[in-house]
């Protein structure tokens, strides 16, 4: 007998195409009434009609998910109540950390997370009511293990984990059923970076029945479990907990104790799987460290000394415990809280033991403040904990938008505002560590803290990617799950275990992890109480692959329910990255994926979202930077390969070049090699990768004229010291093709390395307008590339320094002698072809004497952009005005006899904020 919905009411967000519709369409043919809800008004009527054509019923619904009382009002307005929600609205906004705006993060969080709240808050009294409701909230893969370019999104599915658990929890007693799915499949969103070919093995039908079938009244109890399916693979995830290791509570328990016992620590040899806060012997815990021996020491012992901590909330409880700790081991302690008698009476103990501190009185989404006060106090920062939190505990039915809101903002967004405040700092010096706290409640759910779970597992999922994306630069990323006696424990535990569980007993964990000691984990997840810790990880069943020749049933999945959620037949794995996952979701057997379609997956299609500038491999893959709104003769010239391009260079060339941008015989340090401080202009940078980008294929844009090439915008990002001479490689690709109508415009991205070392030394991003070589069709308008593609619009008051330099009517002939040999820069006869009187300055040229004048008023910078808003003839005057907005100084390069604009839009970020002397 087939699983009927007649009588309930489906609502489904997000419907108007991918998983959405294939939800809909799946109830709606089993007899369900449906409420298609989208912002898409086409697209959610297209559904509707499809499912009204074949005798079903249903209508449409265009609110915003965080307006929920919209969304569930259609269905009782329509069908008299809600029996099922399928919360599945999402949007992406990728982007690097280092790049993202807080915009981006507030729109991902807003959308998955307020709206998965403010629908089911809306649907819950009805529920209740009834005595009967089922929610599918949709995490990710992302969400569960991190992923690269999606903090927000990240955080924002993994948030929905342990909003599930706790929902499961609070509805068990009016038989309402909370499950969350990570699921992958075709959609609007994937659509954009996988092929075709994967695309037909992930199609959400492979999803929809497993949807339905824990939908259904009858179907299994899967109530605040996980799940991950895609192309026809189903399988549960469950937490798996390490044994762990107890310490002694006494003096020796110490950061160097925990380095001792780190393998027994993570030593999974005998896991333990919990479901509930309640799953560990607290007591027994503690009782049995109490009875140890004092615990040895690692040697040499861990310390602090020269380092800087930020410590959020550290007014009183954990956040007092860890500056006391810092402090006593060497560290500069800023001790940061809202509370300013309890920052200060933290900072006077820390020096009263003869410490080092500073207090940053603020809220931490005030996290640049913070960041700050280290910096101007201690000079540097190295480690941050975040470990600010508030409590606003209420039931679901009672907890109000406000809680909510509040709730997430000083956990989670307060959390993401403070990483995002260190990590220029961290990846310039390429060191950093971070300590994020989650919470059991994040990890298990429970009841009554529906905003303070979701709130800690969105930290977990935002420290994975964190882990992730700091790899490369040495910042380590961990989330804590602590139980301690705090001011917000006192307010729901009694008084006995708030003073045996003290804080003191979780500092020592934190203190290892962000050790110079810890070398290697990063992204994982510990469990800390009463002297005993533990790591916490994923493991997930072996699972059943239905064939993808044909969707399978909700008949099916019923039928084959005990081997779906099967730990115990010796096929459980532990996941721990988006890869792994995914990988083992596409071989599970029946597999149809082919060997190339798998590595294109692995490589593109797993959601990692790797930014240009990131990663030298995203220049291998053919599809790294493909854009849906490109035309089919862009994608086609963005896939052709260029092949790497050898560029060696000595310190003639490095005279050489600094002579074209005219460096004189009185500033030795650039004209002469023996000189002790003989140096490269920065703006050399932009030499060695000027053959390879210039050997980009352009003729494939129609009309294209080389003589109708103007150098439109030029952005170089100083990875490092520059040496006086190397050898480096370039590698370059097309990153942005603009149709401008009547002109084109393509952006090109080189990365320069050394050759022995693989380590990145620049970054370019050149772009060039081609006149007449327009209508091609596709994109318009470019996408945010960060200061690559800033405004840098003047402030309206006269430049704070201003330098004038004429330039030698050979300027240009001698700037070519550099690399740059077109000849409009030097022949007559071709600069008329172009529409010039006579051979033009380079643009590099121009930018490098601008790039110089920025150098000598404020000191060395670490990225520099400029557009080409004009032409200069070699001798000419270049005259630069300089604004310094912070750390970054906006320019502008003028030619004095002409009043003319050269360059705009022009910027630098320079590598210290304070003023430097002048060169």
């Amino acid at each position: 007998m087939s699983a009927s919905f007649k009588g309930h009411t489906v609502v489904v967000t997000g419907a108007g195409g991918g998983l959405g519709k294939a939800y809909s369409l799946l109830f709606a043919s089993r007899g369900a009434n449906i409420v298609v809800n989208d912002f898409n008004a086409a697209a959610a009527q297209k559904v509707v009609d499809e499912i009204t054509a074949a005798g079903g019923k249903a209508v449409v619904n265009t609110s915003s998910v965080s307006d929920g009382a919209s969304v569930i009002k259609s269905a009782v307005d329509a069908f008299g109540t809600v029996t099922i929600l399928i919360n599945n609205a999402g949007i992406l906004r990728d982007k690097g950390f280092k790049n993202m705006s807080d915009k981006e993060w507030d729109q991902v969080t807003e959308v998955h997370l307020k709206g998965a709240f403010s629908c089911t808050k809306a649907a819950w009294p009805l529920f209740r009511k009834q005595k009967f409701g089922r929610v599918i909230n949709t995490a990710s893969a992302a969400g569960l293990y991190g992923n690269f370019g999606q903090a927000n999104y990240s955080a924002a599915k993994m948030a929905l984990v342990a909003f599930t658990k706790t929902l499961a929890r609070e509805g068990a007693k009016y038989n309402i059923k909370s499950t969350v799915i990570a699921p992958m499949a075709a959609s609007a969103m994937t659509e954009t970076i996988m092929p075709p070919e994967m695309l037909a093995n992930l199609s959400p039908d492979y999803v929809a029945p497993f949807v339905a079938a824990l939908s259904h009244p009858d179907g299994p109890d899967a109530s605040g479990k996980i799940f991950e399916v895609g192309a026809g693979f189903i399988a549960e995830v469950r937490w798996e907990r390490s044994n762990g290791a107890i310490f002694k509570t006494d003096e020796s328990f110490t950061p160097s104790a925990v380095k001792a016992k780190w393998d027994e620590l993570t030593d999974f040899s005998n896991p333990y799987y919990p479901t509930a806060v309640t799953d560990v012997d607290s007591v027994g815990k503690l009782e049995a460290a109490k009875k140890l021996p004092s615990n040895a020491q690692a040697s040499p012992p861990v310390r602090f000394d020269g380092q800087t901590v930020i410590v959020t909330g550290a007014g009183a409880g954990l956040g007092r415990a860890y500056a006391l700790m810092y402090g006593k081991l060497g560290a500069n302690v800023v001790v940061n809280d809202v509370n300013e008698k309890g920052a200060n009476a933290v900072v006077n103990e820390v020096v009263k033991a003869g410490g080092k501190a500073a207090a940053a009185v603020c809220s931490v989404e005030d996290a640049e403040k913070i960041v700050q006060i280290a910096l101007e106090k201690f000079g540097g920062v190295h480690i941050l904990i975040a470990n600010a939190g508030i409590l606003r505990d209420k039931s679901f039915q009672a907890m109000t938008e406000q809680e909510w809101d509040l709730v997430l903002a000083v956990h989670l967004r307060g959390t993401y505002k403070c990483a995002k405040a260190v990590w220029p700092v961290f990846q310039q010096q390429k060191y950093g560590r971070i300590v994020t706290t989650c919470s059991q409640i994040g990890i298990y759910g429970n009841f009554g803290q529906a905003n303070y779970s979701t709130a800690k597992a969105g930290i977990t999922g935002l420290t994975r990617t964190l882990a992730i994306e700091g790899k490369k630069y040495n910042i380590l990323a961990n989330a804590i799950a602590p139980s301690a006696g705090t001011a917000m424990t006192s307010t729901i535990w009694p008084q006995d275990m708030v003073d045996a569980f003290k804080p003191d007993f979780i500092a020592p964990v934190v203190g290892y992890l962000t050790s110079k000691d810890n070398e290697t984990t990063s992204g994982a997840l510990f469990e800390i109480l009463g002297g005993w810790a533990a790591q916490t990880r994923w493991q997930r069943s072996g699972g059943y692959g239905f064939p993808t020749s044909k969707p399978y049933t909700i008949e099916d999945v019923f039928a084959k329910w005990n081997k779906i959620t099967a730990f115990d037949d010796g096929r459980a794995t532990n996941p721990s990255s988006t890869q792994e996952a995914i990988q083992q979701i596409v071989l599970s057997p029946p597999s149809k994926f082919p060997t190339a379609s798998f590595q294109l997956l692995l490589h593109r299609s797993l959601a990692v979202y790797v930014e240009a500038s990131d990663t030298m491999s995203s220049f291998k893959d053919p599809n790294a930077f493909a854009d849906p709104e490109d035309s089919q003769l862009v994608r086609d010239a963005k896939k052709e390969p260029t092949d790497p391009a050898p560029y060696s260079y000595t310190e003639r060339d490095v005279i050489l070049y600094n002579l074209g941008i005219g460096a004189t015989e009185k500033e030795l340090k650039w004209t002469f090699e023996g000189d002790d401080e003989f140096s490269v202009l920065p703006t050399f940078g932009v030499v060695p990768q000027f053959a390879c980008s210039a050997a980009l294929p352009l003729d494939w844009l129609p009309n294209f004229n080389p003589a109708k090439l103007l150098h439109g915008e030029q952005y170089l990002n100083i990875k490092g010291p520059i040496p006086t001479s190397g050898e480096l490689v370039n590698e370059a690709r097309i990153l942005e093709v603009l149709d401008k109508g009547k002109a084109a415009a393509v952006t090109s991205i080189i990365e320069t390395r050394d050759k022995n070392t693989g380590e990145l030394i620049f970054e370019n991003q050149s772009t060039v307008f081609i006149r007449g070589s327009g209508g091609f069709g596709g994109k318009r308008t470019g996408n945010d590339r960060g200061a690559a593609s800033a405004a840098n619009t003047p402030p309206k008051r006269s430049p704070d320094a201003v330098i004038e330099e004429k330039t030698s009517t050979s300027q240009a002939a001698l700037y070519r002698l550099s690399g740059d040999s077109n000849p409009l820069h030097i022949l007559p006869e071709f600069a008329a072809i172009g529409g010039f009187d006579q051979p033009i300055l380079h643009g590099l040229c121009s930018m490098g004497i601008a790039g110089k004048h920025v150098l000598k008023a404020y000191g060395p910078y670490k990225d520099i952009k400029v557009r080409f808003a004009g032409v200069v003839y070699p001798g000419e005057t270049i005259v630069t005005e300089m604004w310094k907005e912070g750390q970054k100084v906006i320019f502008t390069a003028k030619v004095k006899e002409r009043n003319a604009i050269a360059l705009a839009a022009a910027a630098v970020t320079l590598e210290d904020p304070t003023p430097k002397a002048k060169l």
